[in-house]
């Protein structure tokens, strides 16, 4: 319970902190989690600029941690106040754990630690007055290794505290 109400206290001064800093966006900063078919992950988004951001995920599955950075381009959608539409480049590295590889595959090959590269496609609503962001996006990759390749199946729904 201690620990909470530090977190909230610390995210509440956060807030007061940065909320004079207007980039021209309509939140400089979230942090919250990103949820997909398989698993979920930790999502950090901040602006360095009006339509520029990082956006930081640990994702955490059956198969182990991926770490991935984005750097997403955000545009206006006409007629759609709040929502933006999004594209960029990024990174991912990958720990996978020999449980889930021992058991589908034979030879257990597939566990280890790989590099790739991301590419991430999405959407990104903010709500008016409220400090909530929800994403929606799709983030395919390209891994480097033995039995690595193309993945299709990263990305999802992010919903995030902003300040």
């Amino acid at each position: 319970m201690r620990k909470l109400a530090i977190l909230i206290v610390l995210l509440v001064g956060l807030n007061n902190l940065v909320s004079g800093q207007s980039t021209g966006q309509s939140y400089k900063t979230g942090l919250g989690v990103k949820v997909w078919s398989d698993g979920g992950g930790v999502s950090i988004k901040s602006f360095v600029q009006r339509n520029r951001a990082f956006e930081g995920v640990a994702y955490f599955w059956s198969r182990g941690t991926r770490l991935t950075g984005l750097y997403e381009f955000h545009f206006d959608i006409d007629g759609a106040p709040g929502l933006k539409w999004y594209v960029g480049p990024g990174v991912h590295l990958g720990f996978y754990n020999n449980r889930y590889y021992d058991r589908n595959y034979y030879d257990g090959n597939g566990a280890g630690t790989f590099v790739g590269i991301d590419g991430v496609l999405g959407l990104d609503y903010k709500f008016d007055d409220v400090p909530i962001n929800l994403s929606l996006d799709w983030q395919p990759s390209f891994e480097f290794g033995a039995n690595r390749g193309f993945i299709g199946n990263w990305g999802g729904l992010g919903i995030r505290y902003t300040f």
